[in-house]
Parts: structure tokens; C-alpha cells; sequence
């Protein structure tokens, strides 16, 4: 199936059948859950509508998808509350109260690392959360090396943008 017809055939099933869709979301989940359901269940007819041979009427083919995303969806929305349960009933130490001006340099460090393009970014939030060099290499499939590079002068760079912004406020 090329992609303009698979296109079409899922525009014109949204159009015949997006109640059906809508049924099976509303019957499954509540609130913004339905939202993400429903969203699942789109995702899913996308990618089985290719292995649509005709055998069955297109209603029928639908109903089979979006009960089988829905029970899947379900399965995993379940195990997900169930460990949000025991997260919530583990005890949590209450955060240090912040100290004076912290709030502001954070404030200050989380500006100038959104100064910075994507991808330095992300490099360097991976380095701030811990990530070894290896790790963030293979996340971003770079070398060990380039990513050692990139970290140093990611961190000079953000030194100078912190550098720039104290002279700013003064």
C-alpha cells in the first residue's frame, strides 16, 4: 500500500468510524487518560492498516485493533498506577528548605543552559544527571572523546553565559 493510500483509507475510516474509536476510549479510561488512550488507539490503526487485506469489513478489522490497543493500553496503565501506589506510600525525606539566593542561581543556570542549542543541551543535562562519558556517547552516538570535547567547552561556554547574565543584573 503506498503511503497517499494508506493515508486515504485512514481518513476516510476516521470519518466513518471515529465513533467507534471514541466508544471503545470511554470505555476503557476517564479523564486525561482518555486522551492518551485514544491517541494510542489512532497510533495503533495507523500501523495496522497496511496488513488490512479486505477479508472483513473495515469496522470489524477496527474493532479488532482498538480492543486489542485498549486491553494493552489497560495492562500497562494498571502496573503504572499500581507502582505510582507504592512510590507514594514509600517515605520521602522533606527537601532541604533552600538556602538564600539558590532559587535564583538555579534560575539563572536553568537560562543560561536554554541559551544553549538543543543538542549541547541535552549533552549537558545528561553530564549535570551523572551520565559518564560512555553513556552519553552512546545515546547520542558519538565518540567518547567528542563528547569529553564537547563537555569542556559546553562548560566554558556556560560559564561565560552565567559570567554575562551577573553583569547583566548588577
Amino acid at each position: 500500500m503506498s503511503p497517499a493510500a494508506q493515508h486515504a483509507l485512514f481518513a476516510a475510516w476516521l470519518r466513518d468510524h471515529a465513533g467507534l474509536l471514541h466508544r471503545v476510549a470511554n470505555a476503557f479510561a476517564t479523564g486525561a487518560d482518555r486522551d492518551d488512550l485514544m491517541q494510542e488507539l489512532l497510533l495503533a490503526l495507523w500501523r495496522a492498516l497496511p496488513a488490512f487485506a479486505g477479508a472483513s469489513k473495515p469496522s470489524t478489522f477496527i474493532h479488532r485493533v482498538a480492543h486489542n490497543a485498549a486491553l494493552t493500553w489497560r495492562r500497562g496503565a494498571v502496573t503504572y498506577h499500581r507502582q505510582l501506589e507504592r512510590l507514594a506510600a514509600e517515605p520521602h525525606p522533606a527537601p532541604a528548605p533552600p538556602r538564600p539566593g539558590e532559587e535564583e542561581a538555579l534560575a539563572a543556570i536553568y537560562a543560561a543552559i536554554r541559551r544553549l542549542p538543543p543538542v549541547d543541551r541535552s549533552l549537558l543535562l545528561l553530564h549535570l544527571d551523572g551520565l559518564g562519558y560512555a553513556a552519553i556517547a552512546e545515546i547520542h552516538g558519538l565518540s567518547e572523546n567528542h563528547v569529553g570535547v564537547k563537555l569542556t567547552r559546553l562548560r566554558h561556554r556556560l560559564t561565560q553565559l552565567l559570567q554575562d547574565t551577573t553583569h547583566e543584573l548588577r
